[in-house]
């Protein structure tokens, strides 16, 4: 099992349980998720098989879409509901500035990360040092908000939809949208519909997975690997060319069928097996692996 299972996490679980589960249910060791949820969000939570796992890093990087509920007019330590409450204040803004204020976050950004959160400095995560009591300085970082589109106010709930890079925090968005309309925010509830190429309406929920191992369909639910990277056009090598393949080496483009000088491409053997991505060195005018999948 090679690739990508597509799976919906349930509220109450982390992404680390997801894993766990699923080597329980696979009957797996090599499984790997690629983008953390929070245990209160639910959504798509790509899950990486086998060789699949040499995807993470590529995944990782994709934009991801979200739903989400900002409540207004409370602050909490989380940035979301789960948190202890800092300060509640009457919500007196209107729709419109609601509005205003929402689409004004589209674009770069510079996000400081919440506290509550899994990110690491000197070796320890944010949220361990944070249930210490401890409060540190944390640099803003870049992130891109590519869309942020209202779809329904019943103030002091606010439903958005956001479309963004890697790396990015709702439930800080959340917070920022209600510390800028000078009443507070925090993030109600969080539904991940889109990660990279990768669905709500495809994922399997854990049970779904286990009914499918019973009734022997798990590998049709399973993106294979070259499926996942189709993004990138293909290429194949000559029959020369397989041996450098074979041993994961660069190959001169006149061992190439139909040479593209891609940053990234899908290499294939004379036989059409696929092998990983390469991509066009310049300098060295051959194509170099990036990515070694098969061999």
């Amino acid at each position: 099992m090679d690739g990508i299972l597509v799976i919906r996490k349930e509220k109450g679980y982390t992404s680390h349980d997801v894993v766990a589960k699923l080597r329980g249910i696979l009957h797996m060791k090599k499984i790997g998720h690629t983008g953390t949820l929070d245990p209160a969000a639910e959504g798509v939570l790509p899950v990486a098989l086998g060789r699949g796992t040499r995807l993470v890093e590529l995944l990782t990087e994709k934009e991801k879409t979200y739903e989400a509920v900002l409540r207004l007019g409370v602050s909490t330590d989380t940035q979301d509901m789960t948190g202890t409450v800092l300060s509640e204040m009457p919500v007196t803004v209107t729709e419109e500035e609601v509005r205003e204020v929402v689409e004004s976050f589209v674009g770069e950004q510079m996000q400081v990360p919440p506290m509550y959160s899994a990110l690491k400095v000197n070796g320890k995560k944010l949220y361990e040092l944070a249930r210490e009591g401890k409060t540190i300085e944390r640099k803003p970082r870049p992130v891109v908000f590519y869309e942020i589109r209202i779809m329904d106010i019943s103030l002091p709930l606010v439903r958005i939809s956001v479309t963004c890079s890697k790396g990015t925090y709702i439930r800080t968005l959340c917070n920022d949208i209600g510390e800028k309309l000078g009443c507070g925010g925090a993030m109600e509830e969080l539904l991940r519909t889109r990660s990279g190429n990768f669905t709500l309406e495809e994922s399997l929920m854990l049970s779904q997975v286990e009914e499918a191992v019973s009734d022997g369909t798990i590998m049709e639910k399973i993106v294979p690997v070259e499926e996942v990277l189709s993004m990138y056009p293909a290429l194949t090598a000559t029959v020369e060319g397989d041996r450098l393949l074979h041993n994961g080496n660069p190959l001169p483009e006149t061992m190439v069928q139909g040479g593209n000088r891609e940053e990234k491409v899908r290499m294939y053997k004379s036989s059409g097996d696929f092998t990983g991505i390469y991509g066009w060195d310049e300098k060295k005018e051959k194509y170099v692996p990036v990515r070694i999948f098969f061999v």
